[in-house]
C-alpha cells in the first residue's frame, strides 16, 4: 500500500512547488530581485528532476515493479578480467543503490581465482527496486587495457546479469519438497569462524527443472535456507512467465535467452569512453560516471522504449 501511495504523494509536492514557482514569478513581475531569480531557477530545476522521476513511476506497470529485487551477476568466458568486471559491476549496482536510498544485502558471494568475483547474487530493499532493476537484465560487455596484461593489450570481456522481484508470500508458484535436493556446506565467504565451522550455507536444486540457487550470508542454515527458496520461487515464476509468452508468440527480445555476443550495453574504456545501451542507442561518455552508479539514463531509457515512449525526448 505505501508503492501505491508514493506516487500520489509525490504529486501533490510536485503541485505544491509548482504553486511555489508561480509566486515567485509573480513576485519578480513586481520588482527585480537577483536573489528571488536564484531561488526560481533552483525550484524550477528541482521541479523539473521531479517531474522527470515521477513519469518514470507512472512507467512502471509491471505485475512485479513495486518489488525489491534479487540480482545475479556471473562472469563470462576471460578468468580474472572477467571476473574483475563482476566486481566492477557489483560496485556500480551498490552505488547506484545507495544513491537511491536502497538497501543492499548480499546473499551468495564465490570470489574469483585471483582476484575479483566469479558470481555474486545479492538483493536491493526498496519501492520499486525490481522496475527499475529489471532493465539490467543480459549481457554487459567491457572493452579496455586489461591491467592482468603485462603487454598492455586491449581485451574484450562480458558478464552476465540477472534480475528477479522478490516474490509475496502468497504467489501461485507450488514447489513440492519431493523435487529438491537440499545440501549444506561450509560458507567461505566472510563473517567470522561460525560461518566456516559450521555448515550454514545451503544449496537447493530443483530437480525437475534443474535451477539450482545458493545462499551463505545469513550466519543460520534456517535463514539461508528460506533467503534460497525465495530465489527459487522467483525464478520458478520468470520460467513459467517465459514459456507462456513463447507459447503465445510474445515473448519479447529484451527478455530472451542470455547469451555471450548478445550484450545490452557496452562499456568502452579505450580508446575512447562511452558506454552505449544497444537496446534503446542512449550513449553517456562518462564512463567514469556510469560505473560510480550514474546508470539512470539508461534505466530510463528502457522504461520510455517499453512504453512505446521516444526515447531521446
Amino acid at each position: 500500500m505505501e508503492s501505491q501511495r508514493q506516487p500520489l504523494e509525490e504529486f501533490r509536492k510536485l503541485a505544491r512547488g509548482e504553486e511555489e514557482a508561480q509566486a515567485l514569478v509573480e513576485l519578480l513581475s513586481l520588482e527585480e530581485d537577483p536573489q528571488l531569480m536564484r531561488e526560481l531557477e533552483e525550484l524550477v530545476a528541482n521541479l523539473d528532476q521531479a517531474s522527470r522521476r515521477l513519469e518514470l513511476k507512472t512507467l512502471l506497470a509491471g505485475r512485479y515493479d513495486s518489488a525489491n529485487a534479487i540480482l545475479a551477476l556471473h562472469a563470462g568466458a576471460g578468468g580474472t578480467e572477467a571476473q574483475d568486471w563482476v566486481q566492477m559491476l557489483y560496485r556500480m549496482y551498490v552505488r547506484w543503490a545507495q544513491d537511491h536510498r536502497y538497501q543492499v544485502e548480499e546473499l551468495d558471494l564465490l570470489p574469483g581465482d585471483e582476484a575479483g568475483i566469479k558470481s555474486v547474487t545479492f538483493q536491493v530493499t526498496g519501492p520499486w527496486a525490481y522496475g527499475y532493476l529489471r532493465s539490467e537484465k543480459g549481457v554487459h560487455r567491457l572493452v579496455r587495457i586489461s591491467p592482468f596484461d603485462a603487454s598492455g593489450r586491449r581485451h574484450t570481456t562480458f558478464a552476465s546479469v540477472d534480475t528477479l522481484p522478490e516474490l509475496p508470500a502468497s504467489t501461485e508458484i507450488v514447489i513440492r519438497p519431493e523435487d529438491l535436493k537440499v545440501d549444506t556446506f561450509r560458507s567461505g565467504g566472510a563473517g567470522g569462524q561460525h560461518v566456516n565451522k559450521t555448515e550454514s550455507a545451503v544449496r537447493i536444486t530443483h530437480l525437475p527443472t534443474g535451477i539450482v540457487v545458493s545462499c551463505q550470508n545469513e550466519r543460520s542454515q534456517h535463514s539461508n535456507r528460506e533467503t534460497a527458496m525465495k530465489i527459487l520461487t522467483a525464478r520458478l515464476l520468470e520460467r513459467q512467465e517465459e514459456d507462456q509468452r513463447r507459447a503465445v508468440g510474445e515473448l519479447r527480445g529484451d527478455q530472451g535467452e542470455i547469451a555471450w555476443g548478445n550484450q545490452i550495453r557496452s562499456y568502452v574504456f579505450q580508446p575512447y569512453t562511452m558506454v552505449k545501451d544497444h537496446r534503446t542507442g542512449v550513449e553517456v561518455s562518462n564512463v567514469e560516471a556510469v560505473m560510480d552508479g550514474a546508470i539512470d539514463p539508461f534505466i530510463e531509457g528502457f522504461l520510455r522504449q517499453r512504453a512505446g515512449i521516444d526515447v531521446h525526448r
